[in-house]
C-alpha cells in the first residue's frame, strides 16, 4: 500500500493523533546562545532560530519527539516551521536551508522507526511547510497596495528547495501549515507536486489553514469552505485547521470544513489563548475535554496541538480519543454545496 492509503487504512479504524508545538517545549528548555549557534559563525544572533537546533541540539529535538510518541502521536512533524530560505534570512543562515531541513527529517524518522521496531505500531513523519514572513496577496505598504516583496515563483522555488530537502530526509508527506495566506499556500503546493513528479513516486500533500479572527477567515480574506475550495484540485490527503485559538473557538468553523471536503480532516488547535506574557494557561484536561467535544460531534480524523501544547496535552487528547469513531468522510460534495461555493472559487 502507499503511505496515503496507509494512513487512510489507520485513519478509518480510529482517530489519529499528531504530535503538540515543538517551539513550546524548546522554549522550556531555556537554551543560550551557544546551543542555538553551536559551531556556526554566520554573522546574527541565532537564539530563538529554533529550526538550527536540528543541526546545533538534535539530541534535543529527538528528545521532543520521544516524549510524543510516548504520548501516543501517530503522525509527528519535523522541526522545520521555519526552514525555508525566506524565513531563515532573518538569521543570515540561507545557506543551511537544506542541510536543516534534511536533519529535521532524519531526526523524526530515526525517533519513530526506532518506536515502530520496538513495538510493532506504524507510524509517519511529515514535513513541516511553513508560510514564511512573506505574504504574496498583501502589500507590506500601506502606501503601495500593489507592492510585493516576493512573487509566486521566488515563493515556489524557495518551498521546493524546502520540500526537497524534507523528502531526501525520509519523510512520508508534505504538511502545509498555518496557511494565512491562500496564494502562499498555492506556491508550496505546485512545488510538492513538482517534486512528486520528479521523485517519480507519491507525495502526499496535508494542508492546515489558520484563521485570524473569529470570523474564520485568514489573512488573504478566504472563508474555511473558499479556501477548501481553492486547494481540493491538489487532492490532499488531509485538509484542516491549525493554530488560530483554542478547540472551542475553532469548533464552528471545523465543522463547516467537516462538513465540505471529502478528504480527511486534520486539526490541532492551541491550547487556548496567550496571556499577557505571551504564555498559553489552558491544562492538558481543558484542552482534551474541548477537543471531546470534536469526537462527539464525529468532526476529526486527525487530532493534535499547536502552540502551548506539550506531551500532557497530547496524551489526554489520545485518550479522550478513545472509544470514539472517526468522522466519516463524505464520497464527494452535494450540488447544493457546490453551487454555494461557485462564487467562492470564482474569488479564489
Amino acid at each position: 500500500m502507499s503511505v496515503a492509503n496507509d494512513i487512510r487504512a489507520a485513519a478509518a479504524t480510529r482517530i489519529l493523533i499528531k504530535d503538540g508545538a515543538y517551539g513550546t517545549l524548546i522554549q522550556a528548555e531555556k537554551l543560550a546562545e551557544a546551543d542555538y549557534r553551536g559551531g556556526f559563525d554566520l554573522g546574527h544572533d541565532q537564539k530563538g532560530n529554533n529550526d538550527l537546533l536540528n543541526l546545533t541540539r538534535p539530541d534535543i529535538i529527538a528528545a521532543i519527539a520521544r516524549r510524543f510518541v510516548a504520548a501516543g502521536a501517530d503522525i509527528l512533524a519535523t522541526n522545520s516551521f521555519n526552514a525555508t530560505r525566506i524565513s531563515q534570512s532573518d538569521y543570515g543562515a540561507e545557506s543551511l536551508v537544506a542541510e536543516i531541513n534534511r536533519a529535521a527529517a532524519r531526526i523524526i524518522r530515526g525517533v519513530i522507526d526506532e518506536a515502530s521496531a520496538a513495538d510493532g505500531k506504524p507510524r509517519w513523519v511529515v514535513g513541516a511547510v511553513g508560510p514564511t514572513n512573506k505574504t504574496l496577496s498583501l502589500s507590506p505598504d500601506v502606501n503601495d497596495p500593489g507592492f510585493r516583496e516576493v512573487d509566486f515563483d521566488e515563493v515556489k522555488a524557495v518551498y521546493r528547495e524546502q520540500i526537497d530537502a524534507l523528502v531526501e530526509g525520509g519523510v512520508d508527506a508534505v504538511l502545509i501549515e498555518t496557511v494565512f495566506d491562500t496564494l502562499n499556500c498555492k506556491a508550496a503546493i505546485m512545488a510538492a507536486l513538482e517534486a512528486e513528479a520528479a521523485l517519480g513516486r507519491e507525495l502526499p500533500i496535508m494542508i492546515s489553514m489558520t484563521l485570524t479572527d473569529l470570523s474564520g477567515r485568514n489573512l488573504s480574506g478566504h472563508t474555511v469552505e473558499a479556501f477548501w475550495a481553492s486547494v481540493r484540485h491538489a487532492r490532499p490527503l488531509t485538509i484542516g485547521l491549525n493554530c488560530s485559538f483554542g478547540a472551542g473557538q475553532l469548533r464552528p468553523h471545523l465543522a463547516a470544513l467537516s462538513a465540505t471536503a471529502e478528504t480527511l480532516v486534520m486539526a490541532y488547535p492551541n491550547a487556548g489563548l496567550p496571556n499577557d506574557l505571551g504564555e498559553y494557561d489552558e491544562s492538558a484536561e481543558e484542552t482534551a475535554g474541548q477537543v471531546a467535544e470534536w469526537f462527539a460531534d464525529g468532526l476529526v480524523n486527525i487530532v493534535g496541538g499547536c502552540c502551548g501544547t506539550t506531551p500532557e496535552h497530547i496524551a489526554a487528547i489520545a485518550a479522550a480519543a478513545q472509544g470514539h469513531s472517526p468522522r466519516a468522510i463524505p464520497a464527494v460534495p452535494s450540488q447544493t454545496l457546490l453551487a454555494g461555493l461557485e462564487p467562492m472559487i470564482l474569488a479564489a
